[in-house]
């Protein structure tokens, strides 16, 4: 991989107001960078930096190159793509038609842009128990959003090794933190939680087993791994961002109801057969990570569970 641009005149977060891409845009203007936040619509909360609307799914990607060459574009990452309320076809076009074609954009530029592309713990499917899941690996998705994602960072990888684009993929744990989008588990469980406390009653929450073991990662802890990327050298194309710990969503639920103080009812609901940590299970092997970006997670989870719920009850969330 060629040596990145040290000072990039302007930084491109594609995906720029979504959960992740708005806090990075954030802490990049805090460290003094120029930031272009890019995505399909202008969103109701301004984005961090100055923000352009640019549909990268259907432009061609000549409009892409030409976007970042006049805007002189060192850095690229792509925090954009889509799993939530998609068909299949829509979550194709999302995920790998938009990294198809925002390579060969990069690749036009006079000068390349580095790029930093978010993929997804996804990409790997289930492992065994008590195993940790690495880089060389084998990656056999299970859900359609992890197969597109995977195709998605194959076309990076190729990028980098058959034509030496300067990028690198970090393959993210499942990120809790502020601003957690309102249709995931946690997302979902902090507005019931939220609307409870608001109306001065208890909250009545339905739950199944939840037994399924993930690799869940602090949303500051990931983006602190994608500014280090950001600017590390002789990187290989893909790297894992996670704890290197597997933890049931149902405890983070609890934890997030622990957080809240907001009396809470459950009622337990079966989980489907054939559920359970035997059959879902994924942790993180991030040892590259650490050696090869410096990079460790140093936040918990109820580090990163405090902040979904601080963001949750803020105004700015109303």
């Amino acid at each position: 991989m060629s040596a990145p641009h040290a000072t990039p005149v302007r930084v491109a977060v594609l995906g720029g107001s979504g959960f992740i891409g708005r806090v990075l845009g954030s802490r990049l203007t805090e460290l003094g960078h120029d930031v272009l936040s890019v995505a399909r619509k202008e969103p109701a909360e301004p984005a961090p930096g100055r923000f352009v609307a640019f549909d990268l799914s259907s432009a061609a990607p000549a409009e892409l190159t030409e976007l970042l060459t006049r805007e002189q574009v060192g850095l690229v990452v792509n925090a954009a793509g889509g799993m939530w309320g998609l068909t299949d076809e829509q979550m194709h076009v999302a995920n790998v038609v938009l990294v198809d074609r925002l390579v060969e954009a990069i690749a036009g530029m006079a000068r390349p842009a580095r790029l930093v592309h978010l993929g997804t713990v996804h990409e790997y499917g289930m492992a065994p128990v008590g195993t940790s899941q690495s880089e060389d690996g084998p990656a056999a998705p299970v859900m359609e959003y992890g197969k597109l994602k995977l195709a998605a960072t194959e076309a990076v990888t190729r990028a980098v090794l058959e034509h030496g684009l300067d990028a690198v993929t970090l393959r993210l744990g499942n990120v809790v933190g502020a601003g957690q989008p309102g249709h995931s588990l946690l997302g979902v469980m902090a507005a019931k939680l939220d609307e409870a406390r608001l109306a001065g009653r208890t909250a009545e929450l339905s739950l199944a087993p939840l037994t399924a073991q993930r690799d869940f990662v602090d949303l500051t802890d990931t983006v602190d791994a994608v500014l280090a990327a950001a600017t590390a050298t002789g990187l290989p194309p893909v790297l894992n961002i996670g704890t290197g710990s597997a933890t049931s969503a149902r405890e983070l639920v609890e934890l997030l109801i622990e957080v809240s103080e907001v009396p809470t009812a459950i009622t337990e609901v079966p989980g489907p057969d054939g559920a359970g940590p035997e059959t879902e299970w994924q942790q993180l092997d991030i040892g590259a990570a650490r050696e090869r970006l410096g990079w460790a997670p140093r936040r918990s989870m109820r580090d990163a569970v405090e902040s979904l719920w601080q963001a949750q009850i803020s105004p700015a969330a109303r």
